[in-house]
């Protein structure tokens, strides 16, 4: 059975506190008829700081698509290669023993992918095969994990690097004003983290099962609009209830697994935001501790994207709280609106 190893996360160095955030807002927007609004939703988001790849003085400033695309490739191409090889040697495999990459990203955009540049760079075999994701947004993170459970279910003896670079700072847009966009400009991060899919061996989570899910007539919910500035975040006030429909599909996938999703022993899922964290815990019916270490990656990281799932899975391993048998769920939520869910089972490397 395909086992999730230890991930690896790495955040850049610049740092914006939500006290920080806050005194932007005021500043840049204090004409704002909504001022009040925005600041006391950046408040309850529960983020206390993020990283950016950038200087916050850079990030305010748009010098045009093609720049920001020229700084996407720079940093991610600086950046992913040690987080890379940090999940490799945390899963005990070397680059040639790679047979998928799937690269996960809504933040930025490159043909071909960055997988092109990882194979000729690392040491990764040609042969290797590669699925890039763009369009999933936030439910990247879990989807990457399904693709490379399914692709370990197909072929057993393989190993899968997943790989999500997201870099929130790179979609600001100084002229988008409305609420949910000045909301999300105190919610998002950047980050990157990898880990990787072992068809046999390995200490981690087994996966067992995986599900999706959207809910109907939602497209325009989480979106981007499709610029000459590049994407425009838009989102809806209508998100952060998606978690009453989700969660009987949540529910689902454990039955079909013969598993109670209120009866589980960890729980790794994105967090967008508070509430989704809140709801969850009062709709599968566990309590608020079990979305610990998502709740962690949002506090001290923000919204980062395809790469929640996996901190929080990092931040499990550092817990060291699983032990063997221990069930588990693992989600992403995303546009669409789409869940990737995943059911795994904690392992030990014999």
């Amino acid at each position: 059975m395909a086992v999730l190893c230890k991930p690896a996360i790495a955040v850049p160095e610049h740092i914006i506190t939500q006290d920080d955030t806050l005194e932007l807002a005021r500043r840049l927007h204090k004409d704002h008829s909504q001022l009040k609004l925005v600041l006391r939703l950046i408040e309850h988001t529960g983020v206390l700081k993020r990283h950016l790849i950038q200087p916050i003085d850079k990030v305010l400033k748009h010098p045009g698509l093609d720049a920001r695309s020229a700084v996407y490739e720079q940093e991610s191409k600086a950046r992913v290669p040690a987080v890379v090889r940090q999940a490799l040697d945390r899963a005990e495999l070397e680059a040639r023993q790679i047979d998928l990459i799937v690269y996960v990203s809504c933040t930025g955009f490159m043909m071909p992918s960055l997988t092109a540049w990882l194979i000729n760079t690392l040491g990764f075999r040609s042969e290797t095969r590669q699925i890039p994701i763009a369009q999933l947004g936030c439910a990247a993170g879990g989807a990457a994990i399904n693709r490379a459970h399914d692709f370990c279910t197909a072929y057993p003896d393989s190993n899968v690097l997943i790989v999500a670079c997201e870099f929130c700072s790179l979609c600001y847009q100084p002229s988008d004003l409305g609420v949910g966009s000045l909301l999300s400009n105190g919610l998002f991060g950047d980050a990157i983290a990898a880990a990787v899919v072992r068809g046999r061996g390995g200490t981690g989570v087994r996966l067992e099962r995986n599900g999706s899910y959207l809910i109907p007539h939602t497209e325009d919910w989480i979106s981007y609009a499709v610029r000459s500035t590049g994407f425009h975040f838009l989102l809806d006030k209508r998100v952060p209830g998606t978690m009453e429909p989700l969660a009987p599909a949540l529910r689902a996938v454990a039955d079909q697994q013969q598993w109670n999703a209120g009866e589980l022993d960890f729980y790794l899922v994105h967090a967008g935001g508070p509430r989704i964290l809140d709801d969850l815990s009062r709709f599968l019916e566990v309590p608020p501790e079990a979305f610990r270490f998502s709740r962690a990656t949002l506090t001290e990281y923000g919204n980062i994207a395809s790469a929640v799932v996996l901190d929080a899975l990092g931040r499990m391993f550092e817990e060291a709280s699983p032990r063997e048998g221990h069930r588990g769920l693992l989600a992403g939520f995303g546009p669409g609106i789409t869940a990737e869910m995943a059911l795994g089972t904690w392992t030990a490397a014999a």
